[in-house]
């Protein structure tokens, strides 16, 4: 069995290997020519496509007439006009007629505070009146007779003039008791606080039942801000105040009786955005900081707004003449600085170092040097270029690249 075994191997080496061998041989051959022609064809494929210029997207800066440049000041929005409630008499606070944070008008009436006392006072002071009138009637009837009866030579005239002198000081008395009337009824007035203006009420500082000495000095219940009149109060250094207010009109400028202000983080295109008008300048500067402060009022009432949020206020500080805007997105910064990729009149790429300024309407931004209006720069995929590389300009989607606009007109 073993010899058997044997000898089909040798038979299988001997007259099968041989045949499976060529085959192989052939096919290997065949698909090597194969795979090599196909290997050399994908050569050339890469070879003229790396040779072909790729497409690239460019468009030419906007140019505008003006632009206005602003700088940005952290602010705090603050009431025009806010007023403290207070109690100007003693006694305990028997009642409260509004809701914490609530809108209130002037006049509502806000606490009631006992008037027991300060009723009682008014009716005492009454019955003085009617008592000095009283005496007041007498004395003047009196004075009348004694007149009369100077004229029929039956009195003397000392006489009259002791009558006279009476009546007067009856009157006096009067109008000393009227006074002190006056005074007891605008206590009891005070026993009704009102809102000395219209706008939205903090929390109470005391709750009903609790006991108010206003009477020697008042005492704040509450206060009240009207938010119909909000201010962003911000300061600017005094050289670039200084600046501004040599720059034509200065601060009389129309353009600052419109200007930006944005509400929580400017730097989030979602936050909101107000305009305001520059209406304060202080008279004197900060000595400690060198800084001038100032005051721009809101030109809205929005709901949302309330004293003490933080914003930034966007003060003009020039106005840059003809101007080139390009797609902030398409400038890239190295170790020396910003720069474009721009394609010359030969289609190639050239690297452009420019200087620019700032941020305008969220997208666009000031280019201040190194670039001309002819230019057309790369505005998509700049990783994927290179300084010299041959290129397929295609217009980029962008209606604006031709357009001369006025910004201050069109910021809006």
């Amino acid at each position: 069995m073993d010899t058997h075994v044997t000898s089909l191997s040798r038979m299988h080496d001997s007259h099968f290997l041989p045949g499976l061998s060529r085959i192989s041989a052939l096919t290997v051959l065949t698909f090597g020519l194969v795979a090599g022609g196909t290997l050399a064809s994908c050569s050339k494929d890469r070879e003229r496509d790396s040779t072909s210029p790729r497409k690239v997207e460019v468009a030419s800066p906007i140019q505008m007439d003006s632009v206005v440049v602003y700088s940005s000041y952290p602010a705090t929005l603050e009431s025009d006009s806010e007023a403290d409630v207070v109690a100007r008499v003693n006694g305990q606070i028997t009642h409260k007629y509004f809701e914490n944070g609530a809108y209130v008008s002037k006049g509502q009436a806000l606490f009631s505070i006992e008037p027991t006392v300060y009723a009682a006072q008014v009716n005492e002071y009454k019955a003085q009146v009617a008592s000095a009138e009283s005496q007041l009637d007498y004395a003047s009837k009196h004075l009348r007779a004694l007149e009369q009866a100077y004229a029929d030579n039956a009195v003397a005239k000392m006489d009259v003039i002791q009558a006279q002198s009476a009546r007067d000081e009856a009157q006096a008395e009067v109008n000393q008791a009227k006074a002190t009337l006056a005074t007891a009824a605008t206590r009891l007035g005070y026993c009704t606080v009102t809102a000395p203006v219209s706008g939205r009420i903090s929390a109470a500082t005391l709750d009903v039942g609790a006991y108010v000495a206003g009477e020697n000095a008042p005492v704040t219940l509450a206060t009240i801000y009207d938010e119909g009149n909000l201010e962003a109060c911000f300061s600017i250094a005094d050289h670039e105040y200084v600046t501004i207010a040599d720059a034509g009109e200065g601060f009389r400028n129309p353009i600052y009786r419109n200007i930006p202000v944005s509400i929580g983080n400017a730097e989030d295109s979602s936050a909101p955005q107000f305009r305001a008008s520059v209406v304060y300048e202080s008279p004197s500067v900060e000595s400690s900081s060198g800084n001038i402060k100032m005051k721009a009022r809101l030109l809205t009432s929005d709901k949302r707004l309330r004293p003490g949020m933080y914003g930034l206020v966007m003060l003009p500080t020039g106005i840059v003449d003809n101007a080139l805007l390009v797609n902030d997105a398409s400038i890239s910064t190295d170790q020396r600085g910003k720069y474009l990729y721009v394609v010359n009149d030969s289609d190639r790429i050239v690297y452009t170092p420019i200087e620019v300024g700032q941020l305008y309407q969220d997208t666009l931004r000031l280019v201040t040097k190194g670039l001309k209006a002819t230019d057309r720069y790369v505005t998509r995929a700049m990783l994927n270029v290179r300084a010299g590389e041959k290129v397929i300009p295609t217009p980029a989607d962008n209606k604006s690249t031709s357009t001369r606009v006025d910004s201050r007109n069109s910021r809006k």
